[in-house]
């Protein structure tokens, strides 16, 4: 029936120009009514006073407690070693001894003299109590025992000079000598550590110097183990500041009973300077514009960016000087998806700075 039918040009047109209407418009407007229905989701952060600790950062040295190197005072030969590397001792241990046989013969034939001069003098001292002997025989036996006992004494000195022991309790380093080898005056025989309390030593600027005092606590990392704090308390002030830094020596002593600190270890060192009572806010609700800092406040739905002054910082939190109140939800995730007035939808609160 409609075999032999046909259409104007016009007709044709008309009939396609309303479907590309139906094609753009429609859908077009349909999307643009569900965007102004979606909500964009956020998390926001209750700000309010709180704590907000100033602390001081520096960098600083850990030194043993008492330090030194072990070395020979005459020249030898080892005739015994007594201690093995990182070997934990006492004071007064014995730790390597020099050959030491013609001392000890010298010694041995002293004291053989000395008994032989006590009993002289026992015998003298008897008969000059029966006038059978006269004052001098008395004095010059007299003298010589003493004079064998001085003897006894300068090889006793030159025994212990052959000796080597530790000093104070700590951590032997790595040896340095063999049995056998010949040492001479000044010689490294091995080092020797008290490292039960640690020493760190940093410098701060001289500004913070009216902030610090003996006794005050401080806290310390270490990359060898990363998120442990080790604490201590400073024990003195340096009484110069550097001119060329203008910064000032402190020291601290850290509890190191586990032995887990070594000299010579790089530490980073945390010192609380003041706290203050002011608004808190996580550092990642801030919106860097430029040279200014904004955040978006939730009201009644929608958000609001609002430009914060920003004071004092520490890792991850602020101190917001104006621009906000106790009691302003701020969004803490899903700011790079907001503008000025977007609606959105809460998923959770923080009340916590820290």
């Amino acid at each position: 029936m409609l075999k032999g039918l046909k259409f104007s040009p016009l007709f044709i047109a008309a009939v396609a120009f309303i479907g590309l209407v139906v094609y753009l418009y429609l859908p077009k407007e349909e999307t643009q009514e569900a965007k102004g229905q979606s909500l964009t989701p956020v998390t926001v952060h209750v700000i309010k006073t709180e704590p907000f600790p100033i602390t001081i950062e520096a960098l600083g040295t850990a030194k043993a407690n008492e330090s030194i190197a072990l070395t020979a005072q005459t020249t030898d030969t080892v005739q015994s070693v007594n201690f093995d590397d990182g070997d934990i001792v006492k004071r007064g241990q014995l730790l390597l001894t020099l050959n030491d046989n013609e001392e000890k013969a010298r010694l041995n034939e002293l004291d053989i003299n000395l008994q032989e001069a006590k009993r002289q003098l026992t015998r003298i001292t008897n008969l000059a109590k029966e006038s059978a002997a006269s004052e001098q025989l008395l004095d010059e036996q007299q003298a010589k025992v003493k004079a064998l006992k001085a003897q006894m004494d300068v090889v006793t000195s030159q025994l212990n000079e052959l000796e080597i022991r530790a000093p104070f309790d700590g951590v032997l380093g790595i040896r340095q000598v063999s049995l056998g080898a010949l040492l001479k005056p000044g010689d490294m025989v091995t080092t020797l550590d008290d490292i039960a309390v640690v020493k760190l030593d940093f410098s701060i600027s001289e500004s913070h110097l009216p902030t610090v005092a003996i006794g005050q606590l401080i806290r310390a990392t270490s990359v060898a183990y990363p998120g442990e704090l080790f604490e201590g308390k400073i024990t003195s002030i340096a009484s110069r500041v550097d001119p060329i830094t203008r910064s000032i020596p402190i020291r601290a002593n850290i509890n190191n009973q586990a032995l887990k600190l070594r000299p010579g270890m790089l530490m980073q060192v945390v010192l609380q300077k003041t706290v203050l009572q002011t608004l808190v806010l996580p550092e990642q609700s801030l919106v860097p514009v430029e040279d200014k800092q904004f955040v978006f406040v939730v009201v009644d739905g929608a958000v609001v960016r609002k430009e914060v002054v920003v004071g004092k910082r520490k890792p991850g939190f602020v101190q917001i000087e104006s621009g906000l109140k106790e009691g302003d939800q701020v969004v803490v995730e899903g700011t790079l998806r907001l503008r000025d007035g977007s609606k959105v939808r809460v998923l959770s609160t923080s009340n916590n700075g820290e």
